[in-house]
């Protein structure tokens, strides 16, 4: 069970937009394929969609190779794809419909998920008069109504305020409870950290990174410590050898050289009778993983 890219090559003239890729999502769950803009992120989707074709290599659902029509999946693209002109609860029976789907199971499912992502007072209202993290909503459900297996999210927090945000973090919780597989694409690391177990980075279209987020992170080590402590720890800190990292509203980051640095400034506080209310040692995040294979001169 499960998504198999093998030595996949895709090229356009004499550019190649993915190079020799290869990954394996064995396992539902969130699975994410993240790199720079041009990286063959959006490539690799329309390919494992049956969209385009790729020049070499195989992509395989459950062993067998992939088409648009061996595989019920769902695609939220992130340049949204919504009829302007037409009206929500239309267009979304529509889509439904599309994928299998009767009339009145399709408008039932539409019913659902317009209830569930709290946009039903827009059913009957055209797609052009509503906000765009509203459209966002509606693209959502077109992705979701037929009940893929195999969903692909390109960027879906883009844009979103918080309480938006919130709901697609509910629903992708659901999905995942219901065993779906899901490939999620996006710019914010943060957000790949919180939902990805396994991962690619690419770039050029090339693979540099890829496995478990856990192992990865495990192979740098302890690496950053944030604190959060009054009076001024700068002095202290710098005693001991950190090297500040960051610093935010209500808390200051370091780099350190394990934890045997980090236990030696705790001790320099407390003897000073300083004692923080935030000090957490840890690995270093997937955003500053990214920049060290990608960023700098390496895109």
């Amino acid at each position: 069970m499960g998504l198999v890219l093998r030595n996949v090559v895709k090229t356009f003239g004499d550019k190649t937009a993915v190079d020799n890729l290869s990954f394996a999502m064995n396992e539902s769950g969130v699975f994410g394929l993240i790199g720079t803009n041009g990286a063959g992120k959006t490539t690799t989707i329309r390919m494992s969609l049956g969209i385009l074709s790729q020049d070499s290599g195989e992509i395989l659902w459950n062993g067998e190779k992939i088409t648009r029509k061996s595989v019920n999946f769902g695609y939220m693209p992130e340049e949204r794809g919504l009829y302007q002109k037409v009206k929500v609860g239309e267009q979304l029976v529509y889509f439904a419909m599309l994928k299998g789907m009767n009339k009145s199971e399709a408008m039932s499912a539409c019913d659902r998920w317009l209830d569930r992502l709290e946009v039903t007072e827009y059913k009957d209202i055209f797609a052009s008069k509503l906000s765009k993290g509203n459209q966002q909503k509606v693209q959502l459900i077109a992705a979701l109504i037929h009940e893929p297996e195999l969903l692909f999210l390109d960027e879906p927090f883009s844009g979103l305020d918080p309480v938006n945000t919130e709901l697609f973090r509910g629903v992708i919780a659901e999905l995942v409870e219901k065993q779906c597989y899901i490939i999620m694409s996006s710019h914010q690391m943060a957000t790949v950290e919180e939902y990805c177990s396994d991962l690619v980075i690419l770039n050029r279209g090339k693979t540099i990174l890829e496995g478990k987020l856990s192992e990865i992170k495990a192979g740098y080590g302890h690496t950053n410590l944030v604190v959060t402590a009054q009076p001024s720890i700068e002095r202290i800190a710098e005693e001991c050898g950190l090297v500040l990292f960051e610093r935010r509203a209500t808390e200051v980051e370091y780099k350190i050289r394990g934890d045997e640095m980090a236990n030696g400034f705790l001790k320099k506080l407390l003897e000073q009778d300083i004692y923080p209310t935030i000090y957490e040692v840890r690995e270093p995040s997937l955003h500053e993983i990214f920049i060290e294979k990608v960023g700098n001169g390496n895109e």
